[in-house]
C-alpha cells in the first residue's frame, strides 16, 4: 500500500456543522431569489400579413360599472345574477346581467341585458336586452353556455295574480344569429 504524500486534511471530513453551513446558505439563495426576480417580457410581436394573432385574454364586462336602461327612482339598482361567456364568437366574452330595482316589498321584476365592452374602452356597455322589466317577469335558473343563454322566466297568468307570486314558468334561451339574439322556447317549456 502506498502511503499519500499528502497529509489528511481535516477540512475532508464532514461534520455537522458543514451540514448546517450548507442548509444555511442553499436557504439563503433562495430566499434571496424569491425577492429578486427579473423584469416582466415586454417584447411584443406584430402579426405579419399571413398570421393571424392568438387570442388574448380579456376580462368580461363587469356589471357593476354598467349604466343599465333601468329607473329605480331612490331605490338601488340590484345585480341578482351574472355570467359572461363568448356569445358572438368574436374572442371576446360578453356579460349577461340579471338587474332589478331593489325594491323594500313585493317581488320587483328582472331585466336581463347583455353587455360588451365599448369600443377602444373598458367601459361595459348596453348592447341588447333579452328581458325588459315592464314584461313583469322574474329570472330563476340563469346562465350561459356554449354560446348559448338560458333561463327559466317566471310570469304571471293574469294582471290579478299578486306580484308576489308568479303562477307560470317558461324556460327559453337564445342564441346570437344574424346579428341578433334569437329567443327559442323548447316545445312543452311553459307550465302553470
Amino acid at each position: 500500500m502506498q502511503s499519500s504524500a499528502v497529509p489528511e486534511l481535516a477540512h475532508t471530513h464532514t461534520r455537522p456543522i458543514h451540514w448546517v453551513a450548507t442548509a444555511t446558505a442553499v436557504a439563503g439563495v433562495v430566499a434571496l431569489s424569491s425577492v429578486l426576480q427579473p423584469d416582466a417580457a415586454t417584447a411584443a410581436q406584430t402579426p405579419g400579413p399571413q398570421t393571424k394573432s392568438a387570442p388574448v385574454h380579456i376580462a368580461p364586462p363587469d356589471p357593476a360599472a354598467a349604466e343599465f336602461p333601468l329607473e329605480c327612482g331612490p331605490v338601488d339598482l340590484v345585480v341578482k345574477k351574472r355570467a359572461s361567456g363568448d356569445l358572438d364568437g368574436d374572442g371576446r366574452p360578453e356579460t349577461v346581467a340579471v338587474v332589478h330595482c331593489d325594491a323594500p316589498m313585493g317581488t320587483p321584476p328582472d331585466g336581463v341585458y347583455v353587455l360588451t365592452r365599448a369600443a377602444g374602452s373598458d367601459a361595459p356597455r348596453v348592447v341588447a336586452t333579452l328581458v325588459d322589466p315592464k314584461d313583469r317577469t322574474n329570472v330563476d335558473d340563469f346562465a350561459v353556455r356554449g354560446g348559448e343563454v338560458t333561463a327559466g322566466l317566471l310570469g304571471y297568468s293574469s294582471a290579478d295574480v299578486p306580484s308576489c307570486c308568479p303562477d307560470v314558468r317558461e324556460n327559453v334561451k337564445w342564441r346570437w344569429e344574424n346579428g341578433a339574439f334569437v329567443r327559442s322556447v323548447p316545445s312543452g317549456a311553459k307550465s302553470v
